[in-house]
């Protein structure tokens, strides 16, 4: 029987205790009928667990590129999730030829007691300055959760997985060993002029997956073993074919591959 790995959670340092916490979650709503009822399509779906950001329900922001080595970050309140107000707004602005320091102009939309360095310093809560531009177009999302692995084990961060809302930043899938690194959980999409991304209570930022770091061998397999494996597709598909179902709407499915599934696990 396979043993139980355990994860621990820490909180975002420079915010913790808000925002979800992270889950597993194999429905995706967007995906057409048939797809939703794809076993396999599901248990990808569900690997890992989904990371949200370190917001507040009455919380959102907005990342966007605007080109030219400026990016534009609002934050936003609203009651209850509705009627955003935007409270304020920096533009980064990137050196020219990547020489010198770069330039956080703050703007208030409202009166607010939050100060000038204080709308910097909470910026930085939920992206990272120092990593836009590297590719033309990166922003980095701050999750609200960072995870240590056993020893052994490593963290995939990436995208959403089967999110097909479009359009999609492409993102830079990155591996790190997690269990000595104390690495925050973020996510570096990449941006096209006027393309933003936003950020809500509710709405994950990323999923991440954990992965043992042993490595694989690969062999071809004899005769003998191809020969049972061709067996076992063969009867696979029949007994497939014999449990087909048919919804009310008029699709055929099989709960074959889902039944075995559960019937394989304690």
């Amino acid at each position: 029987m396979l043993s139980e790995m355990e994860v621990r959670l820490m909180p975002n340092s420079r915010r913790p205790g808000v925002g979800l916490p992270p889950r597993r979650e194999s429905q995706r709503p967007l995906l057409p009928q048939h797809a939703r009822m794809c076993p396999v399509l599901e248990a990808g779906n569900a690997a890992g667990v989904l990371v949200f950001p370190p917001l507040a329900d009455t919380e959102a922001f907005r990342i966007e590129y605007e080109g030219e080595g400026a990016y534009r970050f609002t934050f936003y309140l609203g009651a209850a999730g509705a009627n955003w107000q935007s409270l304020f707004s920096i533009k980064f602005s990137l050196p020219i030829g990547g020489v010198g320091s770069m330039r956080e102009d703050v703007e208030f939309h409202v009166n607010t007691p939050i100060t000038t360095e204080g709308a910097r310093q909470m910026s930085r809560i939920f992206i990272v300055p120092e990593d836009m531009g590297t590719p033309t177009g990166a922003v980095t999302l701050r999750g609200a959760t960072n995870f240590h692995t056993p020893a052994g084990w490593d963290t995939i961060y990436s995208a959403i997985f089967n999110n097909i809302e479009r359009p999609i930043a492409p993102v830079l899938v990155v591996r790190v060993e997690t269990d000595w690194f104390a690495h925050d959980t973020e996510f570096r999409y990449v941006l096209q002029p006027g393309e933003g991304i936003h950020g809500s209570h509710s709405q994950p930022v990323g999923q991440v997956m954990f992965v043992p770091r042993e490595e694989v061998t690969m062999r071809d397999c004899t005769p003998e073993e191809l020969a049972t494996f061709e067996r076992t597709k063969k009867k696979f598909f029949q007994e497939k074919a014999a449990s087909t179902l048919v919804t009310p709407y008029g699709l055929q499915y099989s709960p074959h591959y889902a039944r075995k599934s559960r019937a394989g696990k304690p």
